[in-house]
C-alpha cells in the first residue's frame, strides 16, 4: 500500500487531535477530545501533547515499532455507546500487500 494512501485518515484527524497513545505493542489512538485525552493520560504509558507535526511523526514511529496486529484510531466521548466513538484510521494488516501470507508468529 502506498504510505500516503495509508497515513491519509489520519492525517485528516491529527488537526483535531489533542493527544495521542500507545500501549507499547499494538494499540494506537488519537483523542479527539479532552474526555478522551483523560482517559489516555490515566492509562496509557506512552503519551504526547504536541504540535499536529509532531503527534503525526511519533504515531509513524510508534506504528513501525509495533508488533503485528497494530492499528490506528480515532476516538471522541459517546456517553450513550463508548463502542461509537472510535474511528478507525489505519486498520490491523491495512498496510499488508493483499497477496502476503501472514506470518503467525508477527501477531
Amino acid at each position: 500500500m502506498n504510505t500516503s494512501t495509508l497515513w491519509s485518515d489520519v492525517q485528516d484527524h491529527i488537526e483535531d487531535t489533542i493527544l495521542i497513545a500507545w500501549d507499547g505493542c499494538h494499540k494506537i489512538y488519537m483523542a479527539l477530545d479532552d474526555h478522551e485525552a483523560a482517559y489516555f493520560r490515566s492509562g496509557y504509558p506512552y503519551i504526547v501533547e504536541d504540535s499536529a507535526e509532531a503527534m503525526l511523526a511519533t504515531l509513524m514511529d510508534w506504528y513501525d515499532a509495533s508488533c503485528g496486529l497494530k492499528f490506528v484510531s480515532g476516538v471522541r466521548y459517546n456517553a450513550e455507546d463508548p463502542n461509537a466513538g472510535f474511528i478507525s484510521l489505519i486498520e490491523q494488516f491495512d498496510d499488508r500487500d493483499p497477496d502476503m501470507q501472514i506470518d503467525e508468529e508477527e501477531i
